[in-house]
């Protein structure tokens, strides 16, 4: 505590900067893994692809991304941008099999209903399927966030991290409590993410809530 109020601007500069690179991938990752996992749903063939790709991604360590990134794109391994897509690649890999699994969960009676009031494919996805789906959705969506939180500290081994530095930092001047302080940092934002996901979940789907009460 000693050293995050001594050093409490300095540790909200590495906070937003942190929160930066972990959270545009996740919202990147929502835009092409929502239509995506719609799409291969469809397709068995497609989706048995996108499951294996997706799984070859998320085992590539990310510090290996960190160096192999910057000279197929053309960015220096410095450049936040290299985190950036590294983070994109894993939270699109996780999302993009979770959303063909989340609409799985949505009752079969429910898209027979549907389709018989004469809903068309894209009207039923929209306001029927992906709806029914978030509840599902919700829980590897917090996944996804706090891991990227967790791995953008990774990116301070290239020189960009966020709470990271704090690590980095401490080890090289042999002060734990620089360590410390990033840890508890990282896990509260963690914690903080975690819970605004759960309520949003919450919030977007309350007959889920009325369903569990009664």
């Amino acid at each position: 505590m000693r050293y995050l109020l001594d050093n409490a601007s300095e540790v909200w500069g590495y906070t937003r900067e942190h929160l930066y690179l972990a959270l545009i991938p996740l919202l990147v990752g929502l835009v092409i893994a929502v239509p995506v996992g719609t799409l291969v749903r469809r397709v068995p063939w497609l989706r048995r692809v996108t499951v294996t790709l997706s799984g070859l991604v998320y085992t590539v360590p990310s510090l290996a991304l960190f160096v192999i990134i910057p000279p197929i794109v053309g960015i220096a391994t410095i450049d936040p941008l290299n985190v950036i897509i590294a983070l994109t690649l894993y939270s699109t890999a996780l999302l993009v099999i979770a959303v063909p699994a989340a609409l799985d969960s949505v009752p079969a009676a429910v898209l027979d209903s549907a389709d018989a009031v004469g809903f068309g494919p894209l009207r039923r996805t929209l306001t029927v399927d992906l709806p029914l789906a978030l509840p599902v959705f919700v829980s590897t969506l917090r996944v996804v966030v706090v891991t990227n939180i967790a791995m953008v500290s990774v990116g301070a081994l290239v020189g960009v991290g966020g709470l990271g530095k704090l690590f980095t930092q401490g080890y090289q001047r042999d002060y734990p409590d620089e360590i410390i302080a990033g840890i508890v940092v990282t896990l509260v934002l963690a914690l903080i993410f975690d819970r605004l996901v759960y309520l949003l979940g919450r919030a977007a789907t309350p007959w889920v809530a009325k369903g569990a009460s009664s």
